[in-house]
């Protein structure tokens, strides 16, 4: 833990002498999430609506956890989005979209992720708008929402939250297997077992590649780590008037006989890229996240976990 320490301290020391990436604007700003609705109500009482909706506009609903109490997700995906995953070897990520449905203090709020900022992201060549236009007609489209500023397509497409951070481009690398069949079983097995405190929440095959997408929960019970549970986290993070609930859940990625999943420090930073440092609701808060979740999908997959990541 003391080398992880380090890398955050130098992270925090970059920032502090003003050693951050500057971002070059090109093109529309695009924000992460998208929020459909807010009404009163339950969850329990907007769920079944969600669902024949998105069934309705032609969604495969692959997935649907509750994280906490006050928060159930869909996670989605159709023909367009198993298309763009095939686009190049990684892909697999934007397969799966995911819907919310977050009770903040009595409001109902309907949210999903932006397919095109996640296209962007997933250095995807689309613009995914046929997804989106069917998710506006299933849910509504109120606005985008997320950071004060949002971020272009070129922005994403390199993005990283500050020098010395990690890109889409440099993923945990958990275990490695012979074929690829191997590697799915092995993550099947694992997350049944719930090893590491995960639990499977969805799979998606990608069609015409060696690329298969889960999505994993992760809790940490009673007497694990708390900086790997998806609520701990969510809560340090999570606090704007309008929830980012479309975080969740994290990603395992198998390409061919590999295992893999986006770094924490830019997987975290790509849907919340103005939290800040350091102060109340920080990334100061969670500076142990990233080695934990690294810790608890490495265990997932049968993998040896590393001192150094």
């Amino acid at each position: 833990m003391a080398i992880v320490k380090s890398r955050w301290l130098a992270f925090i020391a970059a920032l502090t002498l003003g050693i951050a990436s500057t971002l070059v604007h090109a093109g529309a700003e695009m924000k992460p999430f998208i929020l459909a609705s807010t009404s009163a109500g339950t969850i329990s009482d907007k769920k079944p609506g969600v669902r024949s909706a998105l069934k309705d506009s032609g969604f495969e609903i692959v997935g649907e956890y509750s994280p906490y109490a006050t928060a159930h997700i869909f996670v989605i995906t159709n023909n367009e989005l198993k298309k763009a995953a095939a686009s190049h070897n990684r892909a697999g990520y934007v397969a799966a979209q995911r819907v919310a449905i977050t009770d903040v203090s009595g409001d109902i709020q309907v949210s999903y992720t932006n397919p095109e900022y996640m296209a962007a992201a997933y250095r995807v060549k689309s613009d995914l708008s046929d997804t989106t236009n069917a998710l506006e007609h299933a849910l509504g489209a109120e606005q985008e929402y997320g950071p004060e500023e949002g971020l272009t397509a070129d922005d994403l497409e390199d993005y990283n939250y500050t020098f010395g951070m990690e890109h889409f481009d440099q993923p945990y690398e958990l275990n490695s297997f012979g074929s690829h069949n191997e590697a799915v079983a092995a993550v099947e097995k694992g997350l049944a077992a719930g090893e590491g405190g995960t639990a499977k929440v969805y799979r998606i095959d990608i069609p015409g590649t060696k690329q298969t997408l889960f999505g994993v929960a992760m809790a940490a019970g009673e007497d694990g780590n708390k900086y790997m549970d998806d609520s701990f986290i969510m809560t340090e993070i999570d606090y704007k008037p309008l929830r980012s609930t479309g975080h969740l859940p994290y990603e395992l990625l198998v390409r061919g006989g590999d295992i893999e999943a986006l770094h924490a420090r830019f997987r975290i930073a790509m849907n919340f890229p103005d939290l800040s440092m350091m102060g109340a609701h920080s990334f100061m808060n969670i500076m142990p996240s990233p080695y934990a979740i690294m810790e608890a999908l490495t265990l997932a997959v049968g993998g040896e976990v590393k001192d150094d990541f």
